[in-house]
């Protein structure tokens, strides 16, 4: 753990606030899909002196004297990301993962330009075309969905509308979608219309640097992930494309985009990608998704609908409303019990978003801390005895004390 000696010397109230944080994490289980735990080498790379240089630019071609070393820990950040996904390029600049979207948006299209997403509430991202985002007030958005049956993807249901709408960009790649995406089927309908393939896999690409899941690098003309969520690293993003699109992707970035990358990020980014290169990440992405898969089953047998009817990565979403509950009444009785999830829409949700009908759990942080199987069934038994017995405060007590009981066992690793 990072002493942070002169933080607590010079600001109580702001430590203050940091350690109540450290507390919460270490002492609650983590349920929300996109959070993970960094490790403590990515921890110190973002506190490092690096955050004190501006560097506009590109290595070797920077507006600002003194970057020499700066262009050396991007270079690393760059090759890594490359053989991480079998990428021909690489941008390691994007500060999150809608910037970097809107950077892709930039490079590939003109505003008003059609383009195929998925809708938000059958698993889609804002950024895929929400009317309220920039992605739906600057471009042209047709929306396809998931099936209302299987709450699956129907690919010939999205070849149909591709050629009925001919858009000039189709958005793969979501935030509550839990089954294998069939990339190759996206790029031969795209292939019919003219268009350009964007994969958006900021949720999966540990997963799939891991090779657990198949990588869309090779196969669609660009790519953005963050690099939080599965792949363990900062905050951050990154957009991979085929060589022939490079100069367009990093012009859209900087300066299109941004100004000057976060370097201390940047360096903790090529921490991240050096630790998922090693043999020991592919076997937490099994894990991630040996714990998933049995998460879902088990709800599944407490009589819970799991979106899909299950998952192939590392998330499913939970219809609530077998229990007469909401997401929102779910997320708040949970937190009771010391377990953080996060509210989410299901498709055809009769429910606002802000109240929606269920409830997206995932499997990356608790994996981080070593939780398997047997662990798993815990937690599942603990949210079903949560949600049931809601109004006994006795009860949610006793969970929140047997969740501390069991994070103290397993501790997460950079606190």
């Amino acid at each position: 753990m990072l002493e942070y000696k002169n933080l607590k010397n010079q600001d109580e109230e702001v430590m203050a606030v940091i350690k109540r944080e450290m507390i919460r994490q270490a002492e609650e289980i983590e349920l929300i899909a996109s959070e993970n735990y960094v490790s403590k080498a990515v921890l110190e790379a973002m506190a490092s002196v690096l955050t004190n240089k501006y560097s506009e630019g590109y290595p070797g071609r920077r507006y600002y004297g003194g970057n020499q070393y700066i262009d050396e820990v991007e270079t690393i950040a760059i090759e890594r990301a490359k053989k991480l996904f079998s990428a021909e390029h690489a941008n390691v600049q994007p500060l999150s993962g809608s910037p970097a979207n809107a950077a892709v948006y930039m490079a590939f299209l003109k505003p008003g330009d059609k383009v195929l997403g998925l809708r938000l509430d059958h698993g889609g991202h804002l950024s895929h075309g929400h009317p309220v985002n920039f992605s739906g007030l600057l471009y042209n958005f047709t929306q396809y969905e998931v099936d209302s049956q299987t709450g699956l993807i129907n690919m010939d249901k999205v070849r149909e509308l591709a050629l009925k709408e001919k858009p000039k960009m189709i958005v793969a790649g979501y935030s509550a979608y839990s089954r294998e995406i069939e990339w190759q089927k996206f790029k031969n309908i795209a292939a019919e219309v003219g268009a350009f393939t964007f994969a958006d896999i900021a949720h999966t690409a540990g997963l799939i640097a891991a090779g657990e899941m198949n990588n869309p690098v090779p196969i669609f003309d660009v790519v953005s992930t963050t690099t939080h969520k599965t792949l363990r690293g900062p905050r951050g993003a990154i957009i991979m494309c085929r060589e022939q699109f490079a100069k367009q992707v990093d012009r859209a970035v900087f300066p299109g985009m941004q100004g000057g990358p976060h370097d201390h990020i940047t360096a903790a980014k090529a921490v991240a990608f050096g630790e998922a290169l090693r043999p020991e990440f592919k076997q937490y992405a099994k894990q991630v998704i040996a714990n998933a898969k049995l998460m879902a089953e088990e709800f599944i047998n407490l009589g819970y609908q799991v979106i899909s009817g299950g998952t192939d990565n590392h998330l499913m979403v939970v219809d609530m409303t077998a229990k007469g509950l909401t997401g929102k009444d779910a997320e708040i009785i949970l937190d009771k019990c010391g377990i953080s999830v996060s509210r989410s829409t299901i498709p055809n949700d009769p429910n606002p978003p802000m109240n929606p009908s269920g409830v997206r759990f995932g499997a990356p942080a608790i994996t981080t801390r070593g939780l398997k199987q047997a662990e798993v069934k815990k937690i599942v038994a603990w949210i079903n005895a949560g949600l049931e017995q809601k109004d006994e405060p006795e009860m949610l007590n006793n969970i929140k004390a047997r969740v501390k009981e069991l994070c103290l066992e397993f501790p997460i690793p950079s606190i």
